[in-house]
């Protein structure tokens, strides 16, 4: 170890990093047992970051500042922030590997962070489908419950969370509203819709015919609480069977509810309220809204979007 490590500053060497990467190699197969794909993108990305060093400087005496200067150029030259993630962990990744081996005494990569990556959005269900899931059709008690359970989540965007904890009294019909106990145990009120009412109302009757073991709103045949599970169940179920192009889940809905309301109303900080978001950020991650609709809202409103008709 000690002759390998002496031949680091030796200008005579030409490589004095290839045997510690065929090391490198076997470390990252046997040890971490990464899968081939990755142990060969994180040797390509060590390579790459190695040509982009200084002269003078390889991968074994690379310091903080160097890697700094790498990730730069590879910014510069447009490779993604996932790119440059996965070129981030692989110098990390080295530099660890170095550290086991005695090489050096502080992994010079270790507090680097690359750029953030853009969180994916789940896709939109647009209103004609969603109109189509809530027309089921059943008029048994768990149909009745599930469209029930359907409508509440794109009337008033609640949590999967939310809605399963809620109880006989936590829906006011007359106001039509229902009182959440959202994230931190804060307590909001959300309107309800008229469809969403009607259906609860229906449900209501149902479930006044099952022995219930609590004030549980939303229960199983055997009037227990309906769980987190069973309601993501019964929504992939009947996203199935209404033969929709997109898995239904709750969280989808509640993004379908935000982009709607936003695409109707613009009011980004009344749709912050309606979702319990504590922080206005959160709520502009749904505001992903369909360009033509921007572009239909901009042409409409801005006094100089218009073209002048030719005279």
């Amino acid at each position: 170890m000690s002759a390998q490590a002496s031949d680091i500053s030796d200008p005579k060497v030409a490589d004095p990093s290839e045997n510690y990467l065929q090391s490198f190699e076997r470390y990252l197969h046997s040890e971490r047992q990464l899968s081939d794909h990755t142990v060969r993108n994180y040797l390509y990305e060590l390579h790459r970051a190695n040509g982009l060093l200084p002269d003078g400087i390889n991968l074994l005496n690379v310091a903080r500042e160097h890697w700094q200067q790498v990730l730069a150029k590879l910014h510069r030259k447009g490779l993604s922030p996932r790119s440059l993630s996965l070129c981030l962990s692989a110098i990390k990744q080295w530099g660890e590997f170095l550290l086991r081996e005695g090489v050096i005494a502080l992994n010079p990569a270790k507090g680097l962070s690359a750029p953030k990556q853009a969180k994916p959005l789940p896709k939109n269900i647009d209103v004609d489908s969603l109109t189509h899931l809530l027309e089921i059709e059943g008029t048994d008690p768990l149909s009745l419950r599930d469209k029930a359970i359907m409508e509440l989540f794109y009337s008033s965007g609640l949590r999967l969370a939310e809605l399963a904890a809620l109880d006989l009294t936590s829906v006011h019909y007359e106001l039509r509203e229902v009182r959440v106990l959202g994230k931190g145990n804060k307590e909001r009120i959300v309107p309800v819709g008229s469809y969403a009412i009607k259906a609860l109302e229906v449900w209501l009757t149902c479930r006044r015919q099952i022995p219930c073991e609590d004030n549980a709103l939303f229960v199983t045949e055997k009037g227990r609480r309906l769980s987190h599970r069973s309601i993501q169940a019964r929504m992939t179920k009947w996203g199935q069977e209404q033969a929709l192009s997109v898995r239904v889940h709750p969280h989808k809905l509640r993004h379908s509810f935000a982009t709607h309301m936003l695409e109707a109303s613009a009011d980004l900080r009344a749709v912050q309220e309606l979702l319990g978001h504590a922080n206005l950020a959160t709520t502009q991650i749904y505001t992903s809204l369909d360009f033509q609709h921007l572009a239909k809202v901009y042409d409409n409103a801005h006094p100089r979007a218009k073209k002048t008709q030719d005279k």
